[in-house]
């Protein structure tokens, strides 16, 4: 009995332990600088592959609140990726424009250049190793 008894154990142990172990790294996600409580704030995590190109690899969305709002990509795998986020006015689900082709609603991505035109993944992207990281963005 007590040899089925430690088997149980060891088992139950097991699965536990795997359970909580972590696959891929947490990117936490700072936006510095919400200024109203407009709309939704939209994010999304991409590869070069699908930067600007439609849904990414994870994405976030939740309700605006001025201020700082951080989240959270979880489970990340190692490799090259950008951060863009939005603040959509309208909850129509995407950027508007302007006339002459300006953004009428505050964006960021994960690079520090804000240039003229839209953002490039080399000018936004970030590595992912084995450790969990904070991206800071302001729109």
């Amino acid at each position: 009995m007590n040899k089925y008894m430690l088997t149980l154990f060891l088992a139950i142990t097991s699965l536990t332990l795997s359970a909580q172990e972590k696959s891929g790294v947490t990117i936490t996600v700072v936006i510095e600088n919400v200024l109203n409580d407009k709309g939704n704030i939209l994010a999304g995590l991409y590869t070069e592959e699908n930067f600007m190109r439609g849904a990414g690899v994870d994405e976030y969305a939740t309700k605006a609140q001025a201020g700082e709002l951080s989240f959270e990509f979880t489970e990340i795998a190692p490799g090259d990726y950008a951060i863009t986020v939005m603040q959509d006015f309208n909850e129509n689900q995407r950027m508007d424009f302007e006339a002459s082709g300006m953004p009428v609603e505050p964006y960021g991505t994960s690079g520090s250049e804000m240039a003229m035109g839209p953002p490039s993944f080399y000018n936004s992207k970030f590595t992912v190793g084995d450790e969990d990281l904070e991206i800071r963005i302001r729109f």
